[in-house]
């Protein structure tokens, strides 16, 4: 029955004399996430609309699944789209559309017509009205509602005669890759995959860097890590997965700094070889998915240690999340049974057991300085030996 999907978006429409910038972004990622979509799609922009069109055969929910992934879209409606035959063929289209969609014939309604063709006889008034009573004659359980309809039936007069009254809720945001480029700390946990999730839907394009400890953690940690990238980037798209080889400088650090202070010390040489790769490949940002309080590393006091190494901004947006309320977004977008797989990740391998909760910083420096030349040196083979994954 449907032929088409009308996109409508939020955001983008307020955006003045760039939303064109955000709009051609919209129809790149639509295009993206079509293509593992069985079917020949055209997406196209018109009079400030997006439309999904096909002219062959398609699966009606797996499209609509692949587009409530795609940042920046508020609602997906399917269309009826129906050649300009005369208004009397639009009245019987309109009504077959309103037989089959809405079968029980009982309900309020309003018709809400947009004539974007000026040349059409009837104007967008005429055409409510008209429209409206072939409706009442061929359904008389239904009535007019114009303040709280339970139906809203939209007829767009374009080219070709567009009609819809179901909208299906879209994901919202902003399309991916109109608000640059950041690095995502990835662990195996609920908690990184979801701040990834969150800043992807404000345009940021999301790479992530992954901290592997052989033979302490083992491949199936790391093949879950990539797992959850790949869940992560059907919001996001294709993420270029960064993986370190933290071991030799877990253990020098565990072997030369006080123990209560391994989980900082730890934290602070991640962020820093993060943020390097971050500069390395056009970040703008780090991200991590820390909330205050959780564990002993993320404190006020421990936030503040692992900032200091930084230059670039650290962006945290489950700062102010509760466990649940991580959990919950961890479940709708399906990385949460990811996440609870018992492989463990190098931070909690090597977990202290009376770790410091509120460290100074200026000891922490004094503490850092045993490590000495040979940390740089750990650092900058982790850096080089660094495998790089394109994960979609």
């Amino acid at each position: 029955m449907f032929h088409a999907f009308l996109i409508k978006y939020g955001e983008i429409g307020i955006k003045g004399k760039n939303r064109y910038l955000f709009e051609d972004a919209l129809v790149k990622q639509i295009r993206h996430a079509l293509k593992k979509v069985e079917g020949e799609f055209n997406v196209r922009k018109e009079q400030g609309r997006i439309f999904v069109e096909s002219e062959g055969l398609f699966d009606f929910e797996e499209v609509v699944e692949a587009l409530q992934r795609v940042f920046g879209i508020v609602g997906i409606c399917p269309v009826l789209k129906v050649n300009d035959e005369g208004f009397d063929q639009l009245s019987q289209e309109v009504i077959d559309y309103m037989a089959r969609v809405y079968p029980d014939g009982e309900h309020t309604f309003k018709v809400n017509a947009r004539r974007a063709r000026k040349n059409y006889p009837k104007n967008s008034m005429e055409l409510n009205a008209d429209l409206g009573e072939r409706i009442l004659e061929a359904f008389p359980n239904m009535s007019v509602d114009v303040h709280h309809p339970e139906i809203t039936l939209n007829v767009e007069i374009r080219e070709k005669i567009y009609i819809y009254s179901k909208i299906i809720p879209g994901p919202g945001g902003m399309p991916v890759g109109t608000n640059g480029k950041a690095m995502l700390l990835l662990s195996g946990g609920i908690d990184s995959p979801v701040a990834g999730y969150m800043i992807a839907k404000r345009g940021v394009k999301i790479d992530a860097v992954y901290f592997h400890a052989p033979p302490y953690t083992s491949e199936r940690a790391k093949q879950k890590v990539v797992d959850l990238a790949r869940l992560v980037s059907k919001y996001s798209g294709p993420i270029v997965l960064h993986i370190v080889n933290f071991t030799d400088i877990q253990l020098y650090i565990y072997d030369k700094c006080p123990h209560d202070e391994l989980t900082i010390i730890m934290r602070r040489y991640m962020m820093r070889i993060a943020e390097h790769i971050a500069k390395e490949t056009g970040c703008l940002g780090l991200i991590t998915g820390e909330s205050i309080g959780q564990v002993a590393s993320q404190t006020m006091q421990s936030l503040a240690a692992t900032n200091e190494v930084c230059t670039l901004p650290v962006f945290r947006p489950v700062i102010g999340f509760d466990k649940q309320e991580i959990v919950d977004v961890s479940l709708k977008i399906d990385t949460y049974e990811t996440s609870i797989q018992p492989y463990e990740d190098c931070c909690t391998i090597f977990v202290a057991k009376h770790p410091v909760t509120k460290p100074n910083i200026k000891v922490i420096k004094r503490s850092e300085e045993k490590l000495q030349e040979e940390i740089d040196e750990m650092v900058k083979k982790a850096i080089d030996t660094a495998e790089t994954l394109w994960v979609e």
